[in-house]
């Protein structure tokens, strides 16, 4: 039985996880969970996985998931902070980390899985965006496995031989093609973009996914994290990664070789497809995921993507080529701007100018520990609250 932390259990990616744990609970158990402050739905996974350990980072709801389950006689310890959720990423009894904390609350734990060794399924991007060299640095220090859980990811994954560690160029592969769906807004006129609102971007045509990431894709900023995700886990530099727009969203990616040869994964959009293939890397396990049928989907379209529709997805590009920590600082003005957004502060089409205008006014250094990237981190949030407080004030 292999023993399983999931951080971010309440998030889409781990209710999707802990799915997949059900249809397999012959080979795996859960032994802790970590959500910020979702106490009810927490509540509920206590009572069907029967956690030896949970953590709520935000100490009310740790206090009121007490209290419930004192009423109800469960066993369960429960702690509180967010020091309890590194320390449950790194208990020796975990085999295996689902990192599906959102944003840049999911370095810390995230790290300290790396570290400790484990076998880690990174759905948490951010961590990579933000800290990529030393993350990756520790991966190879300390013997970690590290496997892709973004669908565009884990279908490169696939695609590639056991030895892409190596790099590209030793083993043929001449590009990575990352597809994405161009969003809720691919046809959508441009001057339409001010009005748009919180709920209609949070409307995916395929994907069911948190709301920041939500909009993130309607922005194409979660394909820029991915970019520079991509480079960091395949050790591939940005010229030899290409977006391709696939609104079908059936091909998750593709690597191109050499000789010619394009090998593309494809399934149905459904995220328990990467987290089955990650849980059971090198082996196969059932997703519940229904067969893909060709015949249906009919046809496949694929476009370039047009930079003056996705400028958070340009700025993305043109900060993985800067390196030092603009992707840090990328990552937490976009946090606080999609934060904006979705409480109504901020209109959809000043996202990418919080982002913009963050990156002017910081500049770039070398990201060579933790506390630099974490200081960055604040620097940057500080610099693109007081843009979005301006913005704000002028609508």
């Amino acid at each position: 039985m292999h023993q399983i932390c999931v951080l971010g259990s309440t998030g889409s990616i781990g209710k999707n996880t802990l799915d997949v744990i059900a249809r397999n609970n012959e080979r795996y158990t859960v032994h802790s969970l970590v959500a910020n402050k979702n106490d009810a739905l927490m509540l509920e996974q206590m009572r069907q996985f029967k956690p030896k350990y949970v953590v709520m980072v935000d100490s009310a709801a740790a206090s009121r998931l007490r209290e419930a389950a004192r009423n109800e006689n469960l066993a369960t310890e429960i702690l509180a902070g967010e020091q309890q959720a590194v320390a449950l990423a790194k208990d020796q009894a975990v085999d295996c980390v689902m990192a599906a904390i959102v944003g840049a609350a999911g370095l810390l734990p995230t790290l300290a899985a790396i570290k400790s060794g484990k076998k880690v399924l990174l759905a948490n991007k951010e961590a990579l965006v933000m800290a990529g060299e030393l993350f990756m640095k520790s991966v190879r220090q300390s013997d970690a496995v590290l496997l892709p859980i973004d669908s565009e990811h884990n279908a490169i994954f696939q695609c590639m031989p056991h030895s892409f560690h190596q790099g590209l160029k030793g083993i043929g592969v001449r590009r990575i093609l990352l597809t994405a769906s161009g969003g809720p807004f691919l046809k959508t006129p441009l001057k339409a973009f001010a009005t748009i609102t919180p709920e209609q971007a949070c409307a995916h045509p395929n994907w069911r996914m948190g709301r920041k990431i939500s909009v993130d894709s309607a922005t194409m900023m979660n394909k820029g994290l991915e970019f520079i995700e991509a480079c960091w886990l395949f050790e591939a530099t940005s010229s030899q990664v290409e977006v391709v727009i696939h609104p079908q969203s059936i091909i998750h990616s593709m690597v191109d070789y050499v000789d010619g040869s394009v090998l593309a994964q494809m399934g149905n959009p459904d995220m328990r497809i990467p987290i089955a293939h990650a849980l059971a890397w090198p082996e196969r396990i059932e997703s519940g995921v229904l067969p893909l049928s060709l015949t249906d989907i009919a046809r496949l379209d694929f476009y370039e993507p047009c930079m003056r529709r996705y400028q958070c997805l340009k700025l993305a590009t043109e900060a993985a080529a800067v390196g030092g920590t603009a992707a840090a600082m990328l990552n937490a003005a976009n946090e606080e701007a999609v934060d904006a957004f979705l409480h109504q502060r901020l209109r959809f089409n000043d996202i990418v100018n919080v982002v913009d205008f963050t990156l002017q006014s910081l500049s770039s250094v070398a990201a060579d520990s933790v506390d630099t990237v974490l200081a960055v981190d604040q620097q940057a949030r500080a610099v693109a609250k007081r843009q979005i407080n301006r913005l704000s004030d002028i609508a």
